[in-house]
């Protein structure tokens, strides 16, 4: 019954480290003709399901058993969470018989570790599977997308539930109020300095090219939320960049001197919002989202909210804005405004230049080599890390749906993501950024991929400790407590693994180990040793 909602919905995969206590349940997920790939840690499953679901859009799964499992997992589930991606934490829990006991590895998951999740329960008789299987799709197919967490109890899942429903309702998305669609597009027509903010909900509409046709009408510019630089195709004219960390200045100024923002499918989080710093007081802004944000927290809601999918929203307000008539003197201004903020965009945004003598790689040439190398529909993902910041400010992502990285700024997530997008797209290169501590939390997910016939290249910029904590004690004065790492010798780790491993020490050296990397069509690990001075105040971009 669980396996064949779950499957109705979409599900195509489940990451686990297998546990007795939900064992009935691993049985039938083959059947069903649901991937099970077995992992290494929790952790790393759970990144991997929320990194499937992210380029699926629909739920997939990490199964884990009682506290232990639940807790490896918990990363995974937050970011689902943050990531507004429809994940699926299945948890077998102990025996209804010995709740209440300490029995083993026995908490409350649905209260706990379940308050991370969009929505929990646990299970309490077979009669309400269907009632909670109901539920449970339910949330993850209306609203705002999030994770769920199940647990079902070890004796409950081989007793018979009954007869299944036939199919799951499809529950359509909410249409926009068409007034208010209206007024937004004429706040916009009218505006000198507008600006439009896009985030994952345009990916999961599936609605980026809609996005770009709205905003070349209009000549209103694209700046993507934080960690969704594939909104739209960043060589188009219009596209000014992402906000948030190690964006250039040029993107937070052009926020604060808008005169209007239009919020579509992005949830205006701490880092977008330059710590809640945009939009300013006294410019005007709309939120179109399946959850818009509420006042409350120090927080202004929105000038006009719009609850809606993204698709939905951008139909209507294409049909309105064709039988209307813009101002012609406002448009002028605005792509002239436009042509020079893309320009001042492209020259703060260039990371490869400056003269560099110090030993290692140049981050930024690395950035311009992967630029030349790789195909447009190649899937970056990116771990958390000072190292992202030359991808973040220098790559340009030509298709959307081919960037993965957490907003909320989780380590180890690069490797198991990349792994996860190779299994989704087994006919698309994968790179995987990392930096050489998050890679650590999670390398022993090499075995994983190589097992599983992936093939990601992870690309691992080494400078010897937790950058970004390096950097915040560098720019406050403070002594580099626990900031500084021993070495690994990362190629090695991966040929140990079954992999290919290739150790890059200067610019000369990483092209031709990414030809090589990709070539192979194999799991790879491309290992660049980075000089420790990058992540000084001067030389971080």
């Amino acid at each position: 019954m669980v396996t064949d909602r779950l499957v109705a919905l979409g599900t195509r995969f489940a990451f686990t480290v297998p546990g007795e206590s939900f064992l009935p349940l691993l049985d039938t997920l083959p059947m069903a003709g649901v991937r099970v790939v077995a992992t290494r840690h929790e952790g790393a499953a759970a990144f991997m399901a929320a990194a499937a679901a992210q380029l699926t859009g629909k739920p997939q799964l990490v199964l884990a058993t009682r506290t232990v499992g639940a807790a490896n997992a918990a990363i995974g589930i937050h970011v689902a969470r943050q990531d507004s991606v429809p994940l699926v934490a299945l948890i077998g829990g102990v025996r209804r018989e010995f709740r209440g006991r300490e029995a083993f590895q026995e908490s409350d998951l649905a209260a706990g570790i379940g308050s991370l999740a969009a929505w929990s329960v646990e299970l309490e008789r077979p009669r309400d599977t269907h009632r909670v299987m109901g539920e449970a799709a339910r949330h993850l197919t209306t609203g705002r997308p999030g994770p769920v967490l199940l647990t079902l109890p070890e004796d409950i899942l081989g007793l018979q539930a009954g007869p299944a429903p036939t199919g799951v309702t499809p529950v359509g998305s909410p249409s926009p109020d068409r007034a208010a669609v209206r007024q937004i597009l004429h706040w916009l027509a009218a505006s000198r300095r507008g600006v439009i903010v896009a985030g994952g909900g345009i990916l999961r509409a599936r609605a980026s090219k809609r996005l770009i046709t709205l905003a070349e009408a209009l000549a209103v510019p694209v700046i993507a939320a934080w960690r969704r630089p594939d909104v739209v195709p960043n060589d188009h004219p219009g596209y000014l960049g992402m906000a948030g960390f190690w964006s250039p200045s040029v993107v937070r100024q052009r926020l604060e001197d808008a005169d209007v923002i239009l919020v579509i499918g992005a949830r205006m989080s701490e880092i977008t919002t330059y710590g809640y710093h945009v939009p300013r007081a006294g410019t005007r802004w709309a939120q179109v989202d399946l959850e818009p944000r509420q006042a409350g927290h120090g927080l202004t809601a929105p000038d006009l909210a719009v609850v809606s999918d993204a698709a939905r929203f951008l139909d209507v307000a294409w049909a309105d804005l064709r039988a209307a008539v813009l101002d012609a003197e406002n448009r002028a201004a605005r792509v002239e405004s436009l042509e020079a903020d893309r320009s001042a965009f492209l020259a703060a945004s260039d990371v490869a230049g400056g003269e560099w003598s110090g030993p290692g790689i140049h981050p930024g040439r690395m950035v311009g080599s992967l630029q030349r190398l790789l195909p447009p529909n190649t899937v970056i993902t990116t771990d958390a890390g000072n190292f992202g910041g030359w991808v973040a400010r220098g790559f340009r992502f030509q298709r959307p749906g081919t960037f993965l990285g957490p907003t909320s700024g989780a380590m180890g997530y690069g490797l198991p993501a990349a792994i996860a997008a190779s299994l989704v797209h087994p006919d698309r290169p994968v790179i995987a950024m990392c930096g050489d501590g998050g890679f650590a939390m999670t390398m022993a997910e090499l075995e994983t991929s190589v097992r599983e016939g992936a093939r990601p290249v992870a690309i691992v910029l080494d400078n010897g400790g937790y950058g970004t904590i390096r950097m915040h004690q560098d720019r406050e004065g403070r002594p580099r407590t626990a900031s500084d790492l021993g070495p690994i010798d990362f190629a090695a780790v991966a040929e140990a693994s079954g992999a290919l491993g290739f150790r890059v020490r200067s610019d000369e050296e990483f092209e031709p180990a990414l030809e090589a990397a990709l070539a192979a069509r194999r799991t790879a690990v491309i290992h660049c040793l980075l000089d420790p001075a990058w992540v000084s105040v001067n030389q971080h971009p």
